[in-house]
């Protein structure tokens, strides 16, 4: 479970499952569950690969020095070959429950997570703008497998609001871990070095992923009243933020994605 990080990749999996209910058409069970296991297992071998390439680093901060690398509990080698089966099985799910396109855009995905992303946040604390392009393509396979253009602005939205939100999550999550971090020599994002200026960009970037899931009731993409979506959207990171309880703005964020995947599933 710690080689899989399975809340994270069954995430990705629900994430993808909203861009598929978001395409206007008719649904397949069977499809919808290829979808949900392949991406999950796509995300799973993300995971795994990422530990790999960064079991030197993992085993430095206390947080990671328990997973399976680090610990001695298992081998490189062994790890890879879970990867590669994970990767190839979640290839195949999205090839046999869809098309070819929702099969590319996941490993495609994959691919600049592990070659853009992992090897970067060792340099540059900015490594997230790019690496959340991987986040954010989950809902724009599930669209591809719908027979959605992976294109349309509808999708495309939806995306861009997990886009946003990940620089929030990772930089709560950053700030939790500082001392872990600095440890392993991850350059943290400090705007004026100091931990105000960072909460305040922090607080930007929440907004702006706030004002673009508003836009998902405005274009009708979600159904529904938008009254009541604004009301779920905003209230718990509004209040939580006002109140400076950072734990609990922690906990809102991560929730936000599951947030939205109801609100697209519910206003179909």
């Amino acid at each position: 479970m710690k080689l899989y990080r399975p809340r994270l990749s069954i995430l990705n999996g629900i994430a993808a499952l909203g861009g598929y209910m978001l395409f206007p058409g008719e649904k397949s069970v069977a499809a919808a569950c290829a979808l949900f296991a392949g991406v999950s297992l796509l995300a799973a071998a993300g995971s795994v690969f990422n530990q790999v390439m960064e079991r030197d680093i993992d085993a430095l901060m206390r947080r990671t020095q328990d997973r399976p690398l680090p610990a001695g509990e298992l081998s490189v080698l062994a790890a890879v070959v879970i990867g590669l089966l994970c990767a190839l099985d979640g290839g195949l799910l999205l090839l046999a429950g869809g098309k070819f396109l929702p099969m590319l855009i996941g490993l495609l995905a994959l691919a600049w997570y592990l070659a853009v992303y992992t090897p970067m946040k060792r340099r540059s604390p900015f490594a997230l703008l790019l690496g959340a392009v991987s986040g954010a393509a989950p809902p724009v396979i599930g669209w591809s497998m719908a027979s959605g253009n992976p294109l349309d602005f509808r999708i495309l939205l939806l995306a861009a609001v997990l886009y946003l939100w990940q620089v929030p999550h990772f930089w709560l999550l950053q700030r939790r871990h500082a001392d872990d971090y600095r440890r392993a020599g991850i350059p943290l994002f400090r705007p004026s070095g100091n931990e105000t200026g960072q909460m305040l960009i922090c607080m930007v970037w929440i907004t702006a992923m706030l004002a673009s899931a508003m836009m998902l009731p405005a274009f009708g993409i979600v159904g529904g009243n938008p009254a009541i979506w604004c009301a779920i959207f905003c209230i718990p990171l509004v209040v939580t933020a006002i109140k400076a309880t950072e734990p609990a703005l922690f906990t809102c964020v991560n929730l936000f994605p599951l947030f939205v995947t109801v609100a697209v599933c519910a206003g179909r």
